[in-house]
C-alpha cells in the first residue's frame, strides 16, 4: 500500500510539471488535459487509502496548482535553465518610442530622407534618427528629400523638396 501513495505523490508532482510546461509549449489544450488526468489519478489514490489522505490530497492540489503557475510565471524565467530557453526582450535605448513635443519642435525647418513610402505616413531618416511622418500633399515615394513644414503634438508633417 505504501507504493500506491509514492505513485500518487508522484502524479502529483507530475501534474505539476505538465502545468509548467503548457506555459511555454504550445500544445492547445493537450498537456493541460495529460495534467488532469494525473491529478485526478493522484486524488483517487490518496481517497482510495483513506478519506482523510484523499481530503489532504485535494487540499495539496489546491495549493499545488497557483504555486506552479506562479513559479512558471515568476521565478522560472529568473533560473539559468529559464534564461537559456525564453527570449530576451528587446533591448530599447532611451529616448525610443513617441518622440517629446519640445524636441519635435526643433525638427521644424529641417531635412530628412524618406525610408519608407509615404502614403500618407512612413518613416523619415534625420541624420540617424527615424522618425514617422505625415506628407501633405498624399504620396512621397521612397529615398526622396523631404522638409518639416508643421509640428502639431507628436505628429510631424512634412513637404517633399522637388530637387531630390
Amino acid at each position: 500500500m505504501f507504493w500506491w501513495i509514492i505513485l500518487a505523490i508522484f502524479l502529483f508532482l507530475l501534474c505539476a510539471v505538465l502545468l509548467v510546461a503548457e506555459v511555454f509549449v504550445p500544445s492547445f489544450g493537450l498537456i493541460t488535459l495529460c495534467s488532469l488526468a494525473a491529478l485526478a489519478g493522484g486524488i483517487a489514490i490518496f481517497f482510495k487509502f483513506s478519506p482523510t489522505a484523499g481530503w489532504i490530497g485535494v487540499i495539496a492540489a489546491v495549493v499545488m496548482i497557483p504555486a506552479a503557475l506562479v513559479f512558471a510565471f515568476k521565478i522560472f524565467p529568473k533560473t539559468s535553465f529559464g534564461k537559456t530557453v525564453l527570449l530576451d526582450m528587446p533591448q530599447r535605448q532611451k529616448g525610443e518610442g513617441v518622440p517629446d513635443s519640445r524636441e519635435l519642435a526643433k525638427r521644424l525647418g529641417q531635412k530628412a530622407v524618406t525610408i519608407t513610402v509615404l502614403r500618407p505616413v512612413g518613416m523619415c531618416d534625420f541624420a540617424g534618427t527615424r522618425l514617422e511622418c505625415v506628407t501633405e500633399s498624399g504620396y512621397v515615394e521612397k529615398g526622396k528629400t523631404v522638409e518639416v513644414i508643421k509640428v502639431e503634438g507628436t505628429q510631424l508633417t512634412v513637404r517633399e523638396i522637388e530637387n531630390s
